[in-house]
């Protein structure tokens, strides 16, 4: 059976990083004044994102951390 190995042009490589950065939503944010945040680290999905901010706050207690859904980024959009 003949496979179709001619799809290069139809998926640029800007594109497809653009894609896989959208799956990454989720992120772990450190609460800074003036109500803004830092980014800390991304994940696919809530439980990873939280199983690192359980370890995050092991690490350092006294830094205010939280898990955040982040769906408008404009670094993902191409």
């Amino acid at each position: 059976m003949p496979q179709n190995r001619d799809y290069s042009d139809s998926v640029s490589p800007s594109g497809a990083i653009a894609y896989k950065k959208r799956l990454s939503s989720w992120a772990v944010a450190r609460l800074l004044p003036d109500t803004q945040q830092e980014i800390i680290a991304r994940f696919r999905n809530q439980s990873d994102a939280e199983g690192h901010l359980r370890l995050l706050r092991q690490l350092t207690p006294d830094v205010s951390l939280m898990v955040v859904f982040d769906c408008q980024r404009n670094e993902a959009v191409v």
